[in-house]
C-alpha cells in the first residue's frame, strides 16, 4: 500500500495501525519538514523519499517501488479508513474492475468543506462527459501494479488521480466505485480541502490535465 505523505507525522501513526493483516505499507515522503520520515519509520513501514515536489511523483515512486501485483493509494491523513482496503482488492481479484475506488461520504463536521467537495463535483461531471462513470476524483484506489504502470500516466502533481482515470476509461478499464466514510483529518492540515487556494491549485492540474487529453497529447 502507498502511502503520499507530506507532513503527516500527527495523522500517520494511526493510519498505519489500522491496516489490514498482510498489507505492507510504502510511505513515500514529499519534502516533509516534520517528523513524519521517523515515525514511519518507527511504525516498521518501507520508507522512500521522493524529492521531485508534487502527489503523483510521490505516487508514482511508491507503486514503481512496490512489488505486490496488487497496490492500493491512500491518503495518510486519517481520514480514510484502511479497513476498505480488503474490499477495493476483493474487486480487482474477482475480475469485477480493473480499477477500484472509494466514493466519498462526508461524516462529521467539517469533513469535506465546500470549496473542495464543488471542485471535484465539476472533473467529476467532465470526467462523466467523457465516459468515466465516476462521482469522485478518490483519493484512495487499488489496481494491478502492471497493468498501472502500463497506462503511462505522466502528471506528477494533482492532475495524476485525473488522468489516471482518463486513461483507464480510454483503454476501456472497468472502474468500480465503493462508498467510503470521510472523515475530518486526524492531524495536519490538507494540502487540497485545506484551503480554497489548495482546491483551486488541484483545479487548476486537473484542467491542465484535461486541456491535454482534449488535444490528444497524453493519451
Amino acid at each position: 500500500m502507498v502511502l503520499p505523505c507530506l507532513n503527516e507525522a500527527q495523522a500517520l501513526p494511526g493510519v498505519l495501525a489500522r491496516l489490514p493483516a498482510g498489507y505492507r505499507a510504502i510511505v513515500v515522503d514529499n519534502g516533509s519538514t516534520d517528523d513524519t520520515v521517523a515515525v514511519a519509520t518507527a511504525a516498521g513501514a518501507t520508507v522512500l523519499v521522493e524529492p521531485r515536489r508534487g502527489y503523483g511523483a510521490a505516487v508514482h515512486a511508491g507503486v514503481l517501488a512496490a512489488t505486490a501485483d496488487y497496490v492500493c493509494v491512500l491518503d495518510a491523513d486519517g481520514s480514510l479508513p484502511p479497513e476498505l482496503l480488503p474490499t477495493l482488492v476483493a474487486e480487482l481479484v474477482s475480475g469485477r474492475a480493473d480499477l477500484a475506488v472509494g466514493r466519498r461520504r462526508p461524516i462529521g463536521r467539517g469533513a469535506w468543506p465546500w470549496h473542495a467537495r464543488l471542485g471535484n463535483a465539476l472533473i467529476a461531471g467532465l470526467l462523466r462527459r467523457r465516459g468515466v462513470a465516476v462521482h469522485d476524483i478518490a483519493p484512495v484506489r487499488a489496481f494491478r501494479r502492471v497493468a498501472l504502470l502500463d497506462l503511462g500516466v505522466r502528471d506528477r502533481a494533482f492532475g495524476y488521480p485525473l488522468e489516471l482515470l482518463l486513461r483507464a476509461g480510454a483503454a476501456g478499464w472497468r472502474v468500480h466505485e465503493i462508498d467510503v466514510e470521510y472523515r475530518p483529518r486526524t492531524g495536519g492540515r490538507s494540502k487540497v480541502s485545506g484551503s480554497v487556494r489548495g482546491t483551486a491549485r488541484a483545479v487548476r492540474d486537473m484542467v491542465a490535465v484535461l486541456a491535454l487529453t482534449r488535444a490528444g497529447q497524453p493519451g
